[in-house]
């Protein structure tokens, strides 16, 4: 079964009738430095040229501490359960500053388990899509209402 972010963006991807750029990078989207001074692009969840839109998905990491994941350090020299936070923000301030709309998706948008896992249920997770997309659609791109 694919991870949860994968279904959700399938699920915008269907919403939107566009194929979003997963895992795209831009030249002034760029993570911390490490000791040799270069900074590494920080990845989005998808990106979708034709609205200069950015989709994130944010499962339960980006909530809760993860355990042993989230205490080993990072070239930010912090954990990286702080360095996540951080970088979820760099995408909150720089992406606007650059033209693109971010929005983010979460777990708690949609019905999950106890181990905050999606139940997908598909009509309803793609009605919570489309709510939070209802903008981009009808923009002169092609929208599925299907």
């Amino acid at each position: 079964m694919p991870k949860d972010e994968s279904y959700i963006l399938d699920l915008c991807n269907k919403v939107l009738s566009l194929i979003g750029r997963r895992q795209h990078t831009f030249p002034f989207l760029l993570g911390d430095c490490g000791k040799d001074g270069r900074c590494r692009r920080l990845p989005v969840d998808a990106y979708y040229h034709e609205h200069q839109l950015v989709i994130e998905y944010r499962e339960r990491q980006h909530f809760e501490s993860i355990g042993i994941m989230d205490r080993r350090p990072t070239i930010s020299g912090c954990s990286r359960g702080e360095q996540r936070k951080r970088y979820d923000e760099r995408r909150r301030i720089v992406l606007p500053q650059n033209g693109i709309v971010l929005v983010e998706l979460d777990y708690t948008m949609f019905s999950h388990d106890s181990r905050k896992r999606l139940h997908r249920n598909v009509s309803a997770d793609e009605e919570v899509v489309r709510s939070k997309l209802k903008r981009f659609l009808n923009s002169g791109c092609p929208t599925s209402r299907s």
